[in-house]
Parts: C-alpha cells; sequence; structure tokens
C-alpha cells in the first residue's frame, strides 16, 4: 500500500480528496490533520510515501510547515494560492491542484505519482519550492523555527543577529537561541535589507539592534548591540553597515 496523509484546514476538501482516492484502492490515507502543527507530528509519526498539502493554514502555512520536516514526503499541492507559487509546483512538487478540485485533474495528478515516487529522494525538489516561495508575504516577517519538537514562530523584529553554523543558521532572538536549516545568503536574499544588512560572511544584523561602531584595529571594526554583544564587521559589511546607517 501506498501511504498518504491529509493536510487541510477544510474538513470539505479533505473528504473530497478522499472520495476521488476511492478510485486507487492501493492508495490509504493514514491520518488526516486540521493544520501545520498537527501535518508535522503526523509525518513524523506515520512516515507516509506521499501528502496532500494545502498552503494557506492557520498557525503556519503549508511552505512552513514543509520546512521543518526531516527526509520530506512527495507533495501534491491542494491550494487555492496564486500564480506566483504555481510556477514553482510545476517544476517541483508532484502536482498541484487548484480548488475546487475536479476529478480528471485529480486523476491526472496521481498517473504522475508513481514516476515521482521511484525518483526517491524529493529534498532537493522540495528545497528549490522552499526557495523560490520564500518570498510571499506571509512568509517575510516571521521565521518558524522547531527546537526540542516544539514549533515557535518567531517574528523577524526579534530576531537580533543571525550566525552562520556549520550546515546551519544560528538566530540571536528576545527568547534565545534557535537553528535554521537555512543558509546565510538565503536569509540576506529574503530578509528586509533596509532592516538586516550582512556586516561579515558569518553575521547578518538588526539594524536596530546597533548601539555603537568601533575601530578595532585599522581597517578593522566591530560593533555592539543591544544584546551587549559584539560582532567582527568585515571591511565589505562596513561599508554596506555605514551605508544601511546612512552614515
Amino acid at each position: 500500500m501506498i501511504r498518504t496523509i491529509l493536510i487541510d484546514d477544510e474538513s470539505l476538501a479533505r473528504d473530497i480528496v478522499k472520495h476521488y482516492l476511492c478510485s486507487f484502492p492501493d492508495i490509504e490515507v493514514v491520518a488526516e490533520c486540521n493544520d501545520g502543527f498537527e501535518g508535522l507530528k503526523a509525518i513524523t509519526q506515520h512516515q507516509p510515501d506521499f501528502i496532500f498539502l494545502d498552503i494557506q493554514m492557520p498557525k503556519i502555512n503549508g511552505f512552513e510547515m514543509l520546512e521543518l520536516v526531516e527526509n520530506p514526503p512527495a507533495v501534491i499541492f491542494t491550494t487555492a494560492f496564486d500564480e506566483y507559487a504555481i510556477k514553482a509546483f510545476e517544476v517541483n512538487a508532484v502536482d498541484y491542484l487548484l480548488k475546487p478540485i475536479e476529478k480528471s485533474r485529480f486523476d491526472l495528478a496521481m498517473q504522475k505519482l508513481p514516476s515521482r515516487l521511484s525518483a526517491g529522494d524529493n529534498s532537493a525538489g522540495n528545497d528549490e519550492l522552499l526557495e523560490s516561495t520564500a518570498m510571499s508575504p506571509a512568509q517575510q516577517n516571521r521565521v518558524v523555527v522547531k527546537k526540542n519538537g516544539v514549533i515557535k514562530i518567531i517574528a523577524v523584529s526579534d530576531i537580533h543577529y543571525l550566525e552562520a553554523d556549520d550546515d546551519y543558521v544560528k538566530l540571536s532572538t528576545t527568547d534565545g537561541m534557535f537553528h535554521k536549516n537555512k543558509t546565510m545568503s538565503f536569509f540576506e536574499r529574503t530578509l528586509d535589507s533596509g532592516q538586516f544588512t550582512r556586516i561579515h560572511r558569518s553575521y547578518i544584523i538588526n539594524l536596530a539592534q546597533v548601539t555603537k561602531i568601533e575601530l578595532k584595529e585599522k581597517d578593522s571594526y566591530i560593533v555592539l548591540l543591544k544584546s551587549d554583544i559584539w560582532l567582527p564587521v568585515s571591511k565589505t559589511g562596513y561599508a554596506k553597515l555605514k551605508a544601511s546607517l546612512g552614515l
């Protein structure tokens, strides 16, 4: 049997998918979820082969949930999302189904499923998808992280600075330190350049946190944040910092 999970806050939408799946007896629905929190828990518990995933859901959206999944399954999106993201779906997801979902379109998506499942690893495609949709308005003002099994939503205004940490980025926030499986380049592209500046290959700072810039030695500067943290500033970073602060 091929195992799937339905993640959608609309019960009617889940019922329609279940009804359409009656035509595919080799597919078993092992869980239904109302939001991304439930979806993440169910994926971890059941390890499905693929999921039906809505985008616009309460608490955290489908993209944010997908970012937190280790070894993500294949994805068929069921969404009323805009054309901006649909281009990415066409390239990286198994398929996308626009609501209200028609049976003929559903059947077409299911025909694509076997080849995607046989391809194995879905992480690369999902990574590309998440990179391309990261600029969507819903995701520009917050970062969703998971720490000790608990999901936390961090407003970007609460981030003091970001630090490169091996394959992760460490976020220093009002509520402590968190790690995100992204790159510094990703955050440099997606964070508001009027609010955040990369001052060093290993650091991006929230400009609102800056209290002092000092010369450490010739052509070498350090910056003091409100949290009483001193960070190094590279030569290129110093030029960017001055421009950002209007100095």
